[in-house]
């Protein structure tokens, strides 16, 4: 698909400097721009290359005036970066413009579904599933009984929603996710075996909720397990039965929560953490990466280390910690030093 600078400008609303009609049909960085490509120059540090690249259009702030010859055309706007995420976002509602049903796929007959639906290959929807308008269910999704999938949400190939599961608006699930696979719930008995905790909650998304690729949520044993709105799950998470993850918290890759933990809202989570179940973490709250959360954590705090403690502490600790080979040899000679004396 092409696009004119006059076409793009017009989405900015921008101003076109040079030709109007010249055409693009993808997108690049601005230093390995080719002929037919867009880019855009937000950071001073890569002007230079405006002079240089090959893109046939580039987006730039109003205040950028060329000091040499160029042979880009520009788009001029308030703010080159937001125009251009602007841009990809408009790009990517095209590319993923998708509408219908495709065949083979299974849809049960008491399912129901709104306006404008996509529905790829081999995909199965079970018994009394609803879908809202605009969702994309793209090949080899898998939604069981009873789910159930508010408007303008979309699944990737290969993810599968277990039944009973409440996905709201504006959600993005990406490949290969488990939504509402049984908690790890089981007790042992006189024979020291293991016996299954029937798990017989659900899993609830609120609206706009980001999955990752890869990452798993599993249902309540009773109730739900919740993440509310907002919240951004990077890929290869897995979310453990009757935790809650507050609005707008983000979760790096491969974090662990354990279940029954609450998270607050607006929280960052680094990527490889850990967490353990049964504990409160409060809103606000920043943990760095590789960090082990073994208590409650109060609002606001900023945490690091396993277990973790507080990141100003946890740097001031480590400054010593790297420098113990060298306390040990001193302390050695020292003790050395007094015993020949």
């Amino acid at each position: 698909m092409k696009f004119t600078a006059e076409q793009i400008a017009g989405i900015l609303e921008g101003e076109v400097v040079g030709n109007p009609n010249v055409e693009v049909s993808t997108l690049s960085k601005i230093e390995e721009g080719i002929e037919g490509a867009l880019t855009f120059l937000a950071n001073p540090k890569y002007t230079s290359y405006i002079y240089t690249t090959k893109a046939s259009i580039t987006i730039v702030n109003n205040t950028f005036k060329p000091e040499h010859d160029i042979n880009t055309t520009l788009i001029k706007v308030n703010d080159a970066y937001k125009a251009f995420s602007k841009l990809l976002e408009f790009y990517n509602s095209v590319k993923l413009s998708k509408e219908g049903i495709e065949q083979p796929s299974f849809i049960s007959n008491s399912a129901k579904h709104g306006e404008h639906i996509y529905i790829g290959a081999f995909t199965y929807i079970g018994e009394n599933v609803k879908l809202g308008d605009n969702v994309k269910l793209f090949p080899n999704t898998y939604i069981g009984d009873n789910v159930t999938i508010g408007n303008n949400t979309t699944i990737f190939a290969g993810s599968k929603v277990y039944s009973d599961c409440i996905i709201g608006n504006d959600c993005v699930i990406h490949s290969g996710c488990v939504i509402g696979a049984d908690g790890f719930g089981f007790a042992p008995n006189e024979l020291g075996e293991y016996e299954k905790v029937p798990q017989i909650g659900n899993v609830i998304l609120e609206d706009f909720v980001d999955i990752g690729a890869g990452t798993t949520i599993d249902r309540a044993t009773l109730g739900s397990t919740i993440v509310r709105r907002g919240v951004k799950l990077d890929n290869q998470i897995q979310i453990a039965h009757n935790v809650e993850i507050g609005k707008n918290t983000v979760i790096a890759a491969q974090t662990g929560i354990a279940g029954s933990t609450k998270i607050g809202e607006n929280c960052q989570i680094g990527g490889q953490v850990g967490i353990v179940g049964h504990i409160t973490i409060g809103n606000h709250v920043k943990i760095q990466a590789q960090s082990g959360i073994n208590r409650n954590i109060k609002d606001y705090e900023v945490l690091q280390g396993s277990p973790a403690f507080n990141l100003g502490d946890f740097s001031k600790s480590y400054v010593h910690f790297k420098n113990l080979p060298k306390l040990v040899k001193e302390l050695n000679e020292i003790e050395k030093n007094n015993g020949d004396s």
